[in-house]
C-alpha cells in the first residue's frame, strides 16, 4: 500500500510573511495561518470556538509569491504536506517543529 502525506487548509494569516534569500538565489517564506472550528455548547446552548495555527513553509517561487501579496489578515488556501525539522535554538537547547510544506497556494 501507498503513503500518503497530503494536507489541506484555508484560513488568516495571523501576521505578515517572512522571507529569507540564500546565496545559491533561492528563499523560503514562512506565515502561519489561523483556522477555526465552531460549534454551539449542548448544555448551555453557548457558541464555542476553537482556533489551530499552522506554521507554513514556501520556497523559490512560491516564496516570492507569498512575499509579494500575502499580508496579516489575508485568507489563504494551501495543500502540502506536513514536515516536522529538527534545530538547536539560540541557547543551543534542541527544538522541533512541525510545519506544512506548501506546494499549492491560492489567494483568496
Amino acid at each position: 500500500m501507498a503513503n500518503l502525506n497530503r494536507v489541506t487548509v484555508m484560513g488568516v494569516l495571523g501576521r505578515d510573511p517572512e522571507t529569507k534569500q540564500f546565496p545559491n538565489g533561492g528563499s523560503v517564506t514562512t506565515f502561519s495561518v489561523a483556522t477555526s472550528e465552531f460549534w454551539k455548547d449542548k448544555t448551555t446552548g453557548e457558541r464555542k470556538e476553537a482556533t489551530e495555527w499552522h506554521r507554513i513553509t514556501t520556497s523559490n517561487r512560491l516564496a516570492e509569491i507569498a512575499s509579494k501579496y500575502l499580508k496579516k489578515g489575508s485568507k489563504a488556501y494551501i495543500e502540502g504536506s506536513l514536515r516536522t525539522r529538527k534545530y538547536k535554538d539560540q541557547s543551543g537547547a534542541d527544538r522541533e517543529v512541525t510545519e506544512i510544506k506548501a506546494d499549492i497556494l491560492q489567494l483568496l
